[in-house]
């Protein structure tokens, strides 16, 4: 038998209430290997009462309480690091190596941040700013925050909505992807024993699962990272009631590159922030602006980065990056290949591996324009495509002509023009010589059709927090 991943309401495994399941499917092999509950209004309405009655508690916690809590919580995942990372592995198709390093050890980090962050909220001095008027700022938690998930990486999205909702005193409802259920459920099973019950609860399911979350009258906040598409779903579900939401809604990330860059270090560097989780990233370097002038050295360059970047399942310890999410994924990022205008060509990848799983190589387009569908559209697995410009300010106007804002990335040794490029490019983080580094206490949110609200960092911990101002005559 496979297994099984349910619900966890008030700190207990059950199934979905109608008993409905999704199958998980290991993109590697493209075989099912678990199920989940396909969960509906009434499992979402279970959640959301458990996690009504335990705000009531944990509202009042101090902060030391809350930051006790989640050291507790960052050690016992640790302590079931291997266990996590195997289900991660399963759900999404990962290469363990990737998983072990890049992903399982951040994340603690990012719930560590949030455990001594919940101890250094910010507001104004108390003080007297009318006269006979003593005036302050409380920052309060905003109550029921609702989370929906993306299956790129799913152990850290979670994290990132969990711990800093929690952290700021509130209580969760979480919808994992329904093609990666696993880890988010085994998380919320672990913490049972740190968290009070119904302080944080899974409610896995697919699009009708999420609906409910989102206009649900108990949830006082919708947190979203996934598609412009199902941003606009949340956000008009939440109107209805004047909830408030946070989205998160993905990238279509610009790196350009002057005639002054190393070229083999720039490549390298786009190669690797392009291929990453096979381009499934919202940072990914989708987009390379290059100036005309070493446009040929360049591209050479990152074809030999690209060829050099090994797709492939766990069971290759050198893999760089592993299969896309699904079938449809897979035939939707062919679907623009196979629409590129004649002047385009791919130069290197753009065909699937003859081998199970929904495999593609590091893929380079050359000869796109800025109206293209390709440059244009999110495409959200191993592609890059190259343009080339002339003059800065055309650099600028390309880089800046798409509708997403998440990040980008400039590549030159002119400290002048870096400075400009940092001012100018519309992205909510912008990064030089180097493509989406993060930490922990750096903000990570868009701009545009990238949606509003931050991840990580003090601004990401503010976002679960309401200020209220509180006076006293004298």
């Amino acid at each position: 038998m496979i297994p099984f991943f349910g619900n966890v309401i008030g700190g207990t495994t059950r199934p979905g209430v109608d008993g409905a399941r999704l199958t998980s499917v290991d993109p590697v092999t493209g075989e099912p290997w678990a199920e989940a509950a396909d969960s509906g209004a009434a499992d979402v309405d279970d959640a959301c009462a458990a996690a009504v009655e335990a705000f009531r508690g944990w509202r009042r916690t101090t902060p030391r309480d809350r930051m006790d809590a989640l050291l507790a919580a960052a050690d016992l995942l640790a302590a079931h690091a291997d266990e996590l990372a195997a289900l991660e592995v399963r759900d999404t198709g990962k290469p363990r190596l990737v998983v072990d390093t890049d992903e399982i050890p951040p994340t603690l980090d990012h719930v560590r941040f949030f455990a001594g962050a919940a101890r250094m909220l910010e507001g104004r001095a108390v003080g007297e700013y009318e006269e006979g008027l003593t005036s302050g700022v409380r920052r309060e938690p905003v109550g029921v925050c609702g989370a929906i998930t993306p299956w790129n990486y799913p152990f850290m999205m979670a994290a990132w909505k969990w711990a800093p909702a929690i952290a700021a005193g509130n209580t969760m409802v979480l919808k994992p992807s329904e093609l990666t259920p696993a880890s988010t459920v085994r998380t919320a099973e672990l913490l049972a024993g740190v968290l009070p019950p119904g302080v944080l609860n899974v409610v896995c399911g697919g699009p009708r699962a999420g609906a409910a979350l989102a206009a649900h009258p108990s949830v006082a906040q919708v947190s979203l990272t996934g598609s412009i598409r199902a941003g606009r779903a949340v956000a008009a579900a939440a109107a209805d009631r004047l909830a408030r939401t946070h989205l998160e809604l993905g990238g279509n990330a610009p790196a350009v590159v002057f005639a002054d860059a190393d070229l083999v270090a720039a490549a390298e560097g786009i190669a690797a922030g392009a291929y990453l989780n096979a381009g499934q990233d919202c940072t990914a370097a989708a987009r390379v602006l290059v100036h005309r002038e070493v446009a040929p050295a360049f591209v050479a360059a990152l074809v030999a980065a690209a060829e050099q970047t090994v797709a492939g399942g766990p069971e290759l310890p050198d893999a760089a990056h592993g299969p896309l999410i699904s079938a449809e994924h897979l035939a939707r990022v062919e679907g623009l290949l196979d629409r590129l205008p004649a002047r385009a060509a791919v130069v290197t990848g753009g065909k699937r591996l003859p081998r199970p799983g929904w495999f593609l190589p590091g893929t380079v387009v050359v000869g796109v324009e800025q109206q293209d569908e390709i440059v244009q559209t999110e495409i959200f697995g191993p592609v890059v495509t190259v343009q080339v410009f002339g003059a800065e300010d055309e650099a600028l106007t390309l880089a800046n002509g798409v509708d997403h804002g998440l990040t980008a990335s400039v590549w030159t040794t002119d400290h002048a023009r870096a400075m400009r490029f940092l001012r100018d490019l519309d992205f909510g983080a912008v990064s030089v010589n180097t493509h989406a580094p993060m930490a922990a206490e750096m903000p990570h949110g868009g701009f545009g059709s990238s949606g509003y609200g931050k991840d990580l960092g003090s601004y990401g911990l503010e976002d679960y927090t309401r200020l209220k101002h509180v006076a006293q005559a004298f």
